[in-house]
C-alpha cells in the first residue's frame, strides 16, 4: 500500500452492512436443526454399529464450526438487526460451543481494534517477539515451540472450550470470596452488591461478562449431566469430546492462518495503521464452496476486518465489489495452511512475522557454519 494511499472511504461498504433478519433466521435453522438431528442419528447409528459413527461425527464437527462462525457474527451484532436478538442467539450458540459468547466477543472486539499492532495484541497463541524468545533458556525455547506446534490445536482446542470457561468461573469466584472477606474487614457496612462491583477479576471485566459466564456454565454443565444420564456417559463423552475438540481445532486453525502468514502486517504501536492491519494483516482464505458454507464465509477475513458489522451472508458480495482495492491482500489456499504455523515470532525491528528457524539462521554469527567437522 506504500505509494498507494487507499482510504477506508474508497471502499463501498455501507450497502452490505444492513442485516437481513429473514436470512439470519434461515441460517439459524439450517445450522442448529441439522446439528441436533445428527446427534439423534448418531445415537441410532451407534445401536447398529460404531463404524457408522465417523461420517456422522465429521458432519457434526462441520456444523459445530458453522455454529461458532454464526456466534461470532452475533458478537459483532451483525447477524440480526436487533442487538437483543444477537445477544440471545449468541448465548444459545455459546452453549452449543461450550463457550461464554459475551466475554469472548468483548475480547474478540479488542483484537479487531488492534489488528496488526503486535505491541498490543499477540494473537490467541500469545506469541512473543524475537527479543523475548532470545532471552529464553534452551528448554524455554523448546517448550515455546512445542506448545505452538500445529498438532497442539487439538488438546488446546478442547481446553479452550471445555475446560477454560469452567476454570474462569471457579477461579473468579474463589478470588471474589477472598476480596469479600478483606473488604468486609475494611468496610463492614458495605453491601454484597457493592463489594461485587468493586471486585476486579482477571477472568471477567464487567458484571455483564460475569452473568454470561455464570449462566453459560450452568447451561453447559447442566446439559453435560443430563445428556450423560440420557445417552450414557461413555457414548456421550466419546462423541462430544471428539467433535468439540476437532471443531475447536478447525476454527483456531482458520483464525490463526488468517493473521499469521508470510508478509502479514505486524507493526509496532507507533506508526500502526488500522486500514493496513485490516487489508495486509488479514488474509483471504480461498475455500471450496462447501467449506465456505460451513465456515460462514469467514475466509473473507480482510473484508470482515474492514467492517465487522457486515454479516457473513454479505461478505462475498462486498469482497467482489471492492476487489480492485484488495490487490495487496494475501490469498491463501488449503495447501498453504501448514506453512502459516511456522510464523510464531514477531520481529519488531522489521515489523514482520518470522519463523524460529529463520530467526536462528539470522542470529547465527557470520562465518560460523553448522555441520560435521
Amino acid at each position: 500500500m506504500i505509494g498507494n494511499p487507499i482510504k477506508k472511504s474508497d471502499f463501498v461498504l455501507s450497502p452490505y452492512i444492513k442485516s437481513n433478519n429473514l436470512r439470519a433466521t434461515y441460517q439459524i435453522f439450517n445450522t442448529v436443526v441439522p446439528y441436533f438431528l445428527l446427534w439423534i442419528l448418531a445415537v441410532k447409528a451407534a445401536s447398529i454399529s460404531f463404524w457408522l459413527l465417523p461420517p456422522i461425527m465429521v458432519l457434526m464437527v462441520l456444523f459445530s464450526v458453522r455454529c461458532f462462525s454464526l456466534m461470532h457474527d452475533c458478537g459483532h451484532y451483525s447477524l440480526f438487526s436487533s442487538k437483543k436478538v444477537n445477544r440471545v442467539v449468541g448465548f444459545m450458540f455459546g452453549v452449543i460451543n461450550a463457550i461464554p459468547q459475551y466475554p469472548w466477543s468483548r475480547g474478540h472486539a479488542y483484537h479487531h481494534k488492534t489488528n496488526g499492532d503486535w505491541e498490543r495484541y499477540r494473537g490467541p497463541s500469545a506469541l512473543i517477539s524475537t527479543e523475548e524468545f532470545a532471552k529464553l533458556s534452551p528448554s524455554g525455547q523448546w517448550w515455546y515451540e512445542f506448545l505452538r506446534h500445529p498438532l497442539m490445536i487439538f488438546p488446546g482446542g478442547f481446553f479452550y472450550l471445555a475446560i477454560k470457561p469452567r476454570l474462569a468461573l471457579i477461579t473468579g469466584i474463589y478470588g471474589f470470596w477472598g476480596h469479600l472477606l478483606n473488604y468486609l474487614k475494611q468496610y463492614p457496612e458495605i453491601t454484597l452488591i457493592g463489594c461485587f462491583s468493586s471486585y476486579k477479576s482477571k477472568t471477567w471485566y464487567t458484571t455483564g461478562e460475569f452473568w454470561d459466564l455464570l449462566f453459560n456454565n450452568i447451561c453447559v454443565v447442566g446439559s453435560w449431566i443430563f445428556l450423560s444420564y440420557f445417552l450414557g456417559v461413555g457414548f456421550f463423552w466419546s462423541v462430544y469430546s471428539i467433535t468439540l475438540t476437532c471443531s475447536a481445532a478447525l476454527f483456531i486453525c482458520v483464525f490463526f492462518v488468517q493473521h499469521n502468514f508470510e508478509g502479514s502486517y505486524a507493526h509496532k504501536t507507533e506508526g500502526w495503521d488500522y486500514l493496513r492491519g485490516a487489508i495486509e494483516g488479514s488474509s483471504y482464505l480461498e475455500l471450496p464452496p462447501l467449506l465456505k458454507w460451513f465456515s460462514a464465509d469467514i475466509g473473507y477475513h480482510n473484508i470482515h476486518h474492514l467492517c465487522e458489522r457486515i454479516p457473513n451472508y454479505n461478505l462475498e458480495a462486498c469482497h467482489h465489489h471492492n476487489q480492485h482495492l484488495l490487490t495487496t491482500v494475501k490469498t491463501l489456499r488449503i495447501a498453504d495452511i501448514s506453512d502459516c504455523f511456522k510464523f510464531i515470532l514477531w520481529d519488531s525491528a522489521s515489523n514482520r512475522l518470522v519463523s524460529i528457524s529463520s530467526f536462528r539462521e539470522a542470529s547465527q554469527p557470520k562465518g560460523v557454519e553448522i555441520g560435521v567437522h
